[in-house]
């Protein structure tokens, strides 16, 4: 059998590594994703579902050690898998080519998708595996901000005070809150104890952050709904579950290129700051200092969003 023909049977991750240039890419794959999926085009095929398995590859336009560990620097497996989701509950398709074409285009919208490989194959037709493959590269010049961010939910961002996360209600709170059936942030005050002081004021910037992720923590131990979280991509991700986020700010402050500038001591600042990054829709404080507004509640309220 010729190399050519071979390479055509491969699996696509071999493919990857055969067409690959004097300078190959890392690839992240998923591979063997079987899901139940009414597709087809004759009439049998419909009103029924049949297994259909998925192989993805994609290069990616990084190495892989200068993504220094850190996921919100990386193009994440959840764009592969939420690409596959996406694309088939947008409608019934009748072509596997039709079902690969979407899911290659929602890849390549990432800014480090370089080339995508989407292997697509029915698993009930007969003894064996009808399929198609498909192959696609970025186009050339595209924008360099991931698309996806524009259909991302838009969440309801709340700072509590320090008062407030130590309410005896904070489970009626919660429930007050998730009444709005929008995605939550959670943003909190630093604790009323004194911080220790530091002599120069980068030291003393990482003293407030970790004094606000201490409140943070906190919170979390007193309802399991709350989890601590820091990074975009976390966020971006409990966001699409309608989990409930408390956001640990170190990261992303300190990440930032145009961050809320060297003062983060202000915690509703840094609610506020937070609240801008993700276009949150709403922006609702309890107990915040010189805070208001039909928003703006005082640290004992039990605001109804319903």
């Amino acid at each position: 059998m010729s190399d050519e023909i071979s390479q055509a049977f491969n699996h696509p991750s071999e493919r990857a590594k055969a067409i690959a240039g004097s300078t190959p890419r890392d690839r992240i794959s998923m591979t063997d994703h079987v899901r139940e999926v009414e597709i087809g085009a004759f009439q049998a095929e419909r009103g029924v579902t049949q297994k259909i398995r998925f192989d993805v590859v994609v290069e990616v336009e990084t190495r892989a050690e200068s993504a220094v560990d850190d996921v919100d620097r990386i193009l994440s497996y959840d764009t592969i898998a939420e690409s596959i989701d996406a694309a088939l509950a947008a409608e019934r398709v009748n072509l596997l080519e039709t079902l690969a074409a979407r899911i290659a285009d929602s890849i390549l919208e990432h800014p480090l998708a370089a080339r995508v490989f989407v292997r697509i194959g029915k698993l009930d037709r007969g003894p064996y595996t009808l399929g198609v493959e498909i192959m696609r590269d970025a186009p050339e010049g595209r924008r360099r901000l991931r698309l996806l961010a524009e259909a991302a939910p838009h969440p309801i961002v709340v700072y509590l005070a320090d008062e407030v996360i130590h309410r005896d209600d904070l489970s009626d709170l919660l429930d007050a809150l998730e009444g709005a059936d929008a995605p939550l942030i959670l943003c909190v005050d630093a604790p009323k104890t004194e911080a220790p002081k530091a002599a120069h004021p980068l030291p003393q910037r990482r003293i407030a952050l970790l004094a606000i992720e201490q409140s943070a923590w906190v919170l979390a131990a007193r309802d399991s709904r709350c989890v601590v979280v820091d990074s975009r991509t976390e966020l971006d991700w409990a966001m699409k579950q309608g989990k409930i986020s408390v956001w640990a700010p170190s990261k992303l402050v300190l990440d930032a290129v145009s961050g809320p500038g060297t003062d983060v001591t202000d915690p509703v600042a840094l609610a506020l700051w937070l609240a801008d990054a993700f276009e949150a829709q709403r922006v609702i404080t309890l107990g915040a200092p010189d805070q208001t507004g039909p928003d703006a509640y005082p640290a004992d309220a039990l605001p109804d969003l319903s």
